[in-house]
């Protein structure tokens, strides 16, 4: 068994993505389908984002919540998507290893924030519903960014402790990651050396992110989009772990979360929809 180490005891200087299907036809198809998928969530997650900025009748706690769920999904795809648009249409599909820490570290970074901005999402509609009255005093512009910038700290936090404890392993070879991105499971079968202490801090963190889950009806389908996904991939053994599957769970909470949450939260919400038309100059009489 060999002994972790830093990078200088690492043979690997690039890994290499198999992706979904080494069939050529196959892979235009997910291609442009996914294409379509991120085009929406830029465009969804963008237009959301400028409304709540631009109206000042959006200017809310849930709103300001709002505008950072969306620019952090649209970074959180945006960390993995493109390269994988890339790969699926060509025959290099190699990252480097400093390029797998770096998107690894981004990737847990952003998600492990938005899963607690969908805690502070929650705690905002509990005061409106329970406390109505007191609703201005206790959901201050303070509190909120201080909420905000809590979880932006935990998310920074968690992932150093995830990325570091994955890349202080040992690579030695193969490096095929048998995934579309670098998720700490697809790499740690790489590792040539014990990780079960990996599979440990893995679960201890994901116990904790488990405080974020909410209960508000709004958010059922995102926990379950985005949320229990990640749990079934960071909390369980790696060597229960199935390649193919963890392909298909990440989709959930890397590309299709990102595509939906535009679409449960604001798209469809009067006060968004009135912003929208108050910025193209239409009214909702002339619809």
């Amino acid at each position: 068994m060999h002994s972790r180490g830093w990078r200088n005891d690492t043979s690997v200087t690039a890994f290499i993505f198999l992706g979904f299907s080494r069939n050529p036809r196959t892979n235009w198809i997910l291609f442009f389908l996914f294409l379509f998928l991120y085009l929406f969530t830029v465009l969804g997650n963008g237009l959301i984002a400028t409304l709540i900025r631009v109206d000042a009748r959006l200017h809310t706690p849930m709103y300001f919540f709002l505008s950072i769920l969306s620019v952090l999904d649209l970074s959180y795809a945006t960390t993995t998507v493109p390269r994988m648009l890339a790969h699926l249409i060509s025959k290099r599909k190699t990252i480097s290893y400093i390029g797998c820490v770096v998107q690894m570290y981004i990737f847990l970074t952003l998600g492990i924030t938005e899963t607690w901005i969908f805690a502070a999402m929650a705690y905002d509609r509990y005061v409106a519903i329970c406390y109505p009255l007191h609703y201005g005093v206790k959901m201050g512009q303070t509190l909120c960014v201080v909420l905000a910038v809590s979880s932006a700290l935990c998310g920074l936090t968690c992932a150093l402790v995830y990325t570091v404890f994955a890349m202080n392993l040992p690579y030695c070879g193969p490096n095929e990651i048998n995934h579309f991105f670098c998720e700490i499971p697809a790499v740690l079968k790489l590792a040539c050396a014990d990780t079960s202490l990996n599979d440990q801090v893995d679960f201890i963190l994901g116990f904790i992110l488990i405080k974020a889950f909410s209960t508000c009806a709004s958010h059922i389908t995102v926990v379950t989009m985005f949320c229990i996904p990640c749990m079934v991939m960071y909390m369980r053994p790696g060597s229960e772990a199935s390649p193919e599957d963890d392909k298909k769970l990440a989709l959930f909470y890397n590309v299709i979360s990102a595509f939906l949450d535009p679409i449960i939260y604001s798209l469809w919400n009067k006060d968004v929809k009135r912003a929208f038309l108050k910025l193209t100059g239409m009214s909702e009489d002339g619809q």
